[in-house]
């Protein structure tokens, strides 16, 4: 791995946004360089370390799923050399941690697909037996498997705003029936393909999220990134009985770890109230954190 990236810079591309993880660069009208960083974000805050290597093992892992799933819908990927379009001494920015990818319209949701009970899902469950409008069966417990996938859309935050889930009838209103219905489905059968895949590398996908585009003809396309530890909720399936039987959040392979630090931290001699500033990382949950992209990494693709 190279040292790590918190900001990238290049002065031969035209910087256009640089998001919680990502730093988008115009490549002409048509296209985008997306170079991911070494930055990570938890409940919408930006931590001020980095995790070193991350955005090369994100490209990777992404780019894995784009060729795995490119048969269930077409992706944003152009096939070019990322570090084609850049000067050369910007490469070392580049090369490993970025794609070269087609300039959609991104479509203003989220696609969330939940086969298992977590997080916010399980935190709605307990007080109403449905997750964003859909209802589920009594009786189940946190980390549960869910009785068929979910399809649980959000609104998309600015930058340091937190994404809202959304009932599938509000996305409706927002980017019509005929889009929604399509992304709804795609969105599940993307999740079902490698969630099917996954375990048979032992990992579970209790939870993801999918980023469509529409491209000059108006054909959905998936973008952004697909199914990594940042944007997945992936479980080893060691352990995972165990904890369902005590209740606990499973062991994870994601960003759970920084997030459960988090839920204890401190800051001024009160919990964090989970805005920016983040408090500082400690040494051992970045290594920590490395370490299970790392290993989700080698194990989904070996």
């Amino acid at each position: 791995m190279t040292d790590a990236l918190l900001e990238s810079r290049l002065h031969s591309l035209p910087l256009l946004a640089r998001g919680k993880v990502r730093d988008n660069y115009a490549v002409g009208a048509d296209r985008l360089l997306m170079i991911a960083s070494d930055r990570l974000s938890a409940f919408d805050v930006v931590m001020g370390e980095p995790i070193p290597g991350k955005g090369q093992l994100l490209t990777e892992m992404a780019l894995f799923w784009f060729e795995r799933l490119k048969g269930i819908v077409p992706n944003h990927l152009t096939g070019d050399a990322p570090e084609s379009v850049v000067a050369a001494d910007e490469r070392a920015q580049v090369v490993g941690r970025s794609m070269l990818v087609k300039r959609l319209k991104p479509l203003p949701v989220e696609a969330v697909v939940r086969g298992y009970l977590a997080g916010s899902g399980w935190k709605e469950y307990q007080h109403s037996r449905s997750v964003c409008g859909v209802a589920l069966p009594d009786g189940l417990v946190n980390a549960a498997q869910l009785p068929e996938p979910i399809f649980t859309p959000a609104t998309k935050a600015e930058m340091g705003d937190h994404d809202e889930n959304i009932s599938f009838e509000r996305m409706t209103t927002i980017i019509g029936a005929p889009l929604a219905e399509q992304v709804r489905r795609v969105a599940i059968e993307l999740y079902r393909t490698a969630a099917a895949h996954a375990l048979t590398k032992g990992i579970i996908i209790a939870d993801t999220k999918f980023e469509f585009g529409l491209d000059a003809d108006g054909t959905l396309t998936l973008m952004d990134e697909v199914l990594t530890p940042d944007s997945s909720r992936f479980w080893p399936i060691e352990g995972y009985q165990a904890a369902l039987r005590d209740g606990l959040n499973p062991p994870s392979y994601d960003k759970q770890f920084v997030r459960d630090w988090l839920e204890q931290a401190v800051v001024g001699g009160k919990p964090w109230d989970k805005k920016a500033p983040a408090p500082a990382l400690p040494a051992s949950v970045i290594e920590h954190t490395a370490a299970t992209y790392r290993e989700a990494l080698q194990r989904l693709t070996r």
